[in-house]
């Protein structure tokens, strides 16, 4: 079963982004705008606030956010598996949340137009 990665597309970092891992993946992620999208909501069981704050993603049946959705998405990715490998060992996962939490609020903050 695909996994399912939940973005923000009216976001332009987050589109860069999942456009750039789109052209690298083999068919095994999906990618779900979650702009206005009450079926990624139901699917989530997040509010659309909560899914504008960070990224999320279906794995194994289990709903994984933030930090710990880029590492599931590198590990499925060929290009980008060193990444996971590195930012999986405790010390760099910490700097990775670290960083990830600061870059999402910021973005957060950026689109919280669409709220409205």
């Amino acid at each position: 079963m695909p996994i399912k990665v939940f973005y923000n597309k009216s976001c332009k970092i987050c589109k860069a982004e999942i456009n750039h891992y789109k052209k690298l993946c083999r068919n095994n992620i999906e990618w779900i705008d979650i702009t206005n999208n009450l079926t990624a909501q139901k699917m989530t069981s997040k509010p659309y606030e909560e899914l504008l704050k960070k990224i999320h993603i279906i794995s194994d049946n289990k709903l994984v956010s933030g930090a710990d959705a880029f590492l599931i998405i590198w590990k499925n990715i060929p290009r980008y598996k060193f990444l996971y490998k590195i930012f999986k060992k405790p010390f760099f996962f910490q700097v990775l949340k670290n960083i990830y939490r600061i870059a999402a609020y910021i973005l957060f903050i950026k689109n919280k137009k669409l709220l409205k």
